[in-house]
């Protein structure tokens, strides 16, 4: 259960960083105005949150963690919000940094 909150956790702050970054861009560079932006600074805001709910004590091992997700999650982002087509090594870097993602967050440690 512990991994599944987790993932969960993951995915949520996933949302509200990428979802962040993305309405500043569309704010900013597509001229889409203030109201964008501030979603996004509140987005952004947000996500500061989530990752203090992580079960992990550890803030380098959850926020190197989530570095894994961020980068999957932001091909995905730009697939399904930008059209964006990813190619088979932007895919396959997605894949090692989901693999680094879960060796850092989920290995079996010895007390710690």
């Amino acid at each position: 259960m512990t991994v599944l909150r987790s993932a969960a956790l993951f995915v949520v702050a996933a949302l509200f960083e990428i979802g962040g970054a993305w309405l500043v861009w569309q704010g900013v560079r597509e001229h889409r105005g203030p109201l964008w932006i501030t979603g996004g600074v509140l987005a952004l805001g947000a996500y500061g949150f989530v990752a203090t709910f992580q079960p992990d004590a550890h803030f380098g091992r959850i926020l190197a963690a989530y570095g894994g997700i961020f980068v999957a999650g932001s091909i995905l982002w730009g697939v399904v919000a930008d059209g964006y087509r990813p190619d088979r090594w932007d895919i396959t870097g997605a894949l090692v940094c989901l693999a680094g993602m879960a060796i850092i967050m989920w290995a079996p440690r010895n007390g710690g």
